[in-house]
């Protein structure tokens, strides 16, 4: 059975911009592992960092739960993940645990160096899927097929100065979106400490509205998630798409940004 796995910072983020792609890949069979790599343990104005961090595992566990995921436990508290050799071994164990096909993470550029920390992580990791040298933590074998690496839309669908980003493939989330919201309903202590810090009314309706908004760029889908695929070298003996592949008219292709990476 193939396999697809996502690499993001907190608990909640895989359910905003990645559980659709996820549940569409279950959908036709893919096994699918879901890993949050901090604790989310800054997510609270109302608990202290250890409650919050238990609360958020609880959640995440729950989330992954709903999604008939497997599910890796977080190895960094908020804002301390950095891209480390103890960090990389970690995560690079997970990827090798999953003997995923497909990596899904975050944008290179996104809002906060978590986020950002974690795709790096996330890449190098899947780079180091096949390099039996490179020794994991816990000591894992290597594989050797193919993986591809998918980034994320950055939060506002923008990098850090502020530049316009656009998705390379949009997948299309509307069969599962129900069931993408169900699993990030399960964060329960994220309402609140989402209202007071980043003004969002309620996450669910933000949810809902960032999928809209990218349906809507994609000209096809009411409600979508995007993606911008990794360069082969040194996951892969030749460019593939293996996104693509399996989800068929599910995925679509933006040939405007395939023709602008031509120039």
């Amino acid at each position: 059975m193939p396999a697809a796995l996502a690499l993001f910072a907190h608990p909640d983020d895989i359910e905003f911009v990645a559980a659709g792609t996820l549940l569409q890949l279950q959908a036709r069979g893919w096994d699918i592992h879901y890993m949050n790599l901090c604790s989310g343990n800054g997510g609270s104005v109302q608990m202290d960092g250890p409650t919050t961090s238990l609360a958020r595992l609880a959640e995440a566990q729950e989330a992954a739960r709903i999604l008939e995921a497997t599910f890796y436990p977080p190895i960094s508290d908020d804002l301390e993940l950095i891209y480390s050799a103890p960090l990389l071994r970690k995560v690079a164990s997970v990827v090798r645990a999953s003997r995923a096909s497909i990596v899904l993470t975050h944008s290179p550029a996104d809002y906060m160096e978590d986020h950002q920390n974690t795709s790096r992580l996330a890449a190098t990791a899947a780079f180091a899927h096949g390099i039996p040298n490179f020794v994991c933590d816990p000591p894992r074998e290597a594989y050797l097929h193919d993986v591809a690496v998918y980034h994320a839309m950055p939060h506002g669908l923008c990098d850090p100065l502020r530049k316009r980003i656009q998705a390379g493939s949009y997948v299309n989330t509307t069969p599962v979106h129900a069931r993408k919201r169900e699993s990030l309903a399960a964060h329960v202590s994220q309402k609140h400490w989402l209202d007071v810090s980043q003004g969002m009314d309620s996450y669910l309706i933000s949810m809902d509205e960032a999928s809209l908004r990218v349906g809507a760029l994609s000209g096809k889908f009411e409600y979508a998630e995007g993606w911008r695929r990794h360069l082969h070298l040194g996951f892969s003996g030749k460019e593939i798409d293996p996104l693509k592949v399996a989800l068929g008219e599910d995925c679509l292709i933006n040939e405007a940004y395939e023709s602008w990476l031509q120039l």
